[in-house]
């Protein structure tokens, strides 16, 4: 948007203040006129005789005085006004040049305006705390980038890799490539679903309705049995009736994929999950336990950034697009809820989601 140019916020404050002070000034010597002319001090002479009307006697005796002082008020106010808004106003430059400095792509400067909070301050304070948000965003964007392309990139390679055999070998097993190359290019399309579902959830696309995370979580469990039997792990479902908001179907990806990624990384035999709901005055609970190796906590909280798979704890053959738990974290925040992981003493994670029953926010 193009606008014309205008008067400056400085000068604007100027004339206010000089305009304020004449407008004082004037009333001021208006009030004092009148006085001294009420009280005769303005229109007698030296005998006491009155020689002039009060109104000729004011505009010949008073007012030259009144004009020179109205000149050096009319002056002062300039020239302080000038003054005083440009200390007033000297935090928005330094705001201003932060501004530009992010928009010429640099997103580490920061204000840091001193001295005790007020406006300026608060606009200082709250414009580099969206500067320390976006620049952490920006980065995470980038490594997210970054991994899905390398991701991305392995299974092409590989089924480049298997097309080159096959070509240049005659011989070679057509079955088994087939094979190979079938199971690739599912894990392509299981990570290109992954991102697209992470793209979605945290544009918070969707319409909230009222969903019961009770029925989710044993859904969940029903779906993935074959899955726990298969890797000798018991599923345990427990809870109230949990009322809770939002989409049903983003919900249900946040709580298979909880129940799934508790399958895959526990232990090797006679692993444990553990599933339960909570009702709450404000929110819901839903915690999943899982038993397994020890985890430490520096290790708890990068497991939901995307692609990191905790490669320590895998013991199967199904260790996923490495996305699970970023889509859980994605897909509760634009719940406006709360994800917490938590190491079990004994090994293993407790993941708990905590979301609001009431929308906070109205989806698009």
């Amino acid at each position: 948007m193009i606008r014309q140019p205008g008067l400056s916020v400085r000068l604007k404050l100027t004339l206010s203040y000089a305009g304020f002070l004449m407008l004082t000034g004037a009333l001021l010597l208006v009030a004092v006129g009148v006085f001294l002319v009420r009280q005769g001090w303005l229109i007698t002479n030296e005998w006491g005789s009155v020689k002039a009307t009060p109104g000729t006697v004011f505009l010949q005796s008073f007012a030259p005085t009144a004009a020179v002082v109205m000149a050096f008020l009319l002056v002062f106010g300039l020239v302080g006004g000038w003054f005083l808004a440009g200390r007033m106003l000297a935090p928005l430059d330094r705001i201003t040049e932060a501004t530009r400095t992010a928009e010429a792509g640099s997103l580490s400067h920061r204000i840091h305006l001193p001295g005790r909070r007020d406006e300026f301050r608060e606009l200082a304070d709250a414009f580099d705390t969206m500067l320390a948000r976006l620049e952490a965003h920006v980065a995470e964007q980038q490594r997210f980038a970054a991994n899905a392309s390398h991701e991305l990139r392995t299974p092409l390679a590989i089924s480049k890799a298997l097309l080159d055999v096959a070509r240049t070998d005659p011989d070679q097993d057509t079955d088994e490539i087939i094979g190979r190359l079938h199971t690739v290019n599912t894990r392509a399309i299981d990570l290109t679903e992954a991102l697209l579902l992470l793209s979605r959830a945290g544009q918070r696309s969707f319409t909230r309705e009222h969903v019961d995370l009770s029925l989710l979580a044993e859904e969940a469990t029903e779906t993935l049995l074959p899955l726990a039997e298969k890797h000798g792990v018991t599923l345990e479902t427990g809870g109230d009736v949990t009322p809770a908001v939002g989409s049903p179907t983003l919900l249900l990806q946040l709580t298979t994929n909880l129940v799934h990624n508790a399958i895959v990384h526990n232990l090797p035999d006679r692993g444990r999950v553990r599933v339960h709901t909570t009702p709450g005055p404000s929110t819901a609970l839903l915690t999943v336990e899982n038993t397994g190796d020890r985890i430490s906590p520096q290790q708890a909280a990068t497991l939901t950034e995307p692609f990191q798979r905790g490669t320590e704890r895998i013991h199967t053959d199904h260790p996923g697009v490495g996305l699970g738990l970023a889509i859980v974290n994605t897909i509760t925040q634009a719940h406006d809820g709360t994800l917490t992981l938590t190491p079990r003493p004994t090994g293993g994670l407790r993941i708990t989601v905590e979301l609001p029953v009431t929308p906070l926010h109205t989806g698009r």
